[in-house]
């Protein structure tokens, strides 16, 4: 288990990336969330700051209730629906992103890379792949249409110059290549890390760090990425979690299912 103390403060890296994660959203939003890291930060969000926010799952659940110790392992799953507001079928869901509902996508993957292309099906080549991952259930229409965050550990294996396999396509080639593709709304927004806070730079769309979590260099970043960052021109330092975050994150999680 990886632990950062850079303040009197002792957590996981999971915790941080979720508590830095969930501080990006807002009240009010509709946000489709993974599970996991992403189900865990705007559930978080949704108690600490954003009571109005809406969560939705692939599996058809829009406005659910979260009860702390019981996290979904999936979005099947019936603890999905609990207090939920409707239970729709997973096409009419999905609808709801094609119609301009959704406001947020959040998700994780295995591999990402310079564009914020996201990677969830399979390692290796195509023909002969080494390792086979979940694959991408709603994870294309999701990065397709809407501003995507995206959570997962910072490692040189997950940041790639290129992903073996587009699931969810970020800025694709960079510049204006994803409109020229057909997807003329969305994007990649942010890419958080147990290192930093990503974006993207406006023009050529290559990931750049804007915020670098407490006790952490861009170098170190840097070193544990497997293509050349862009730097934002300001670079500040991210707020460590906060005592009352960690505890309402570990009431949700007691387990340490998400977070260990």
């Amino acid at each position: 288990m990886t632990e950062h103390s850079p303040t009197s403060t002792v957590y996981t890296a999971s915790e941080l990336i979720a508590i830095m994660a969930g501080r990006l959203l807002t009240d009010g939003q509709i946000v489709f969330a993974g599970v996991g890291i992403p189900l865990l930060a705007a559930t978080l969000a949704q108690r600490n700051f954003a009571p109005k926010m809406t969560i939705l799952f692939e599996g058809g659940v829009i406005g659910p209730f979260i009860k702390p110790g019981e996290l979904p392992p999936s979005t099947n799953e019936q603890r999905c629906t609990r207090r939920a507001n409707m239970v729709l079928p997973s096409t009419d869901v999905l609808l709801l992103l094609q119609r301009g509902y959704v406001d947020v996508g959040f998700m994780g993957g295995a591999q990402i890379d310079r564009f914020g292309n996201l990677n969830s099906s399979f390692i290796g080549p195509t023909d002969k792949p080494t390792i086979r991952l979940p694959g991408t259930g709603g994870g294309n229409d999701i990065s397709s249409l809407t501003d995507m965050i995206v959570a997962m550990k910072h490692e040189k294996r997950r940041f790639v110059e290129k992903v073996d396999f587009i699931t969810s396509p970020g800025w694709i080639d960079g510049h204006d290549s994803r409109a020229r593709r057909g997807l003329p709304t969305g994007g990649m927004w942010r890419v958080v890390t147990d290192l930093a806070v990503m974006g993207f730079d406006e023009k050529t769309r290559e990931m750049e760090v804007l915020a670098l979590h407490p006790g952490v260099t861009f170098e170190q970043v840097q070193d544990n990425t497997g293509f050349t960052l862009r730097r934002a021109r300001e670079l500040s330092v991210t707020t460590p979690p906060q005592a009352e975050e960690l505890a309402l994150i570990r009431e949700l999680d007691p387990g340490r299912l998400y977070t260990a």
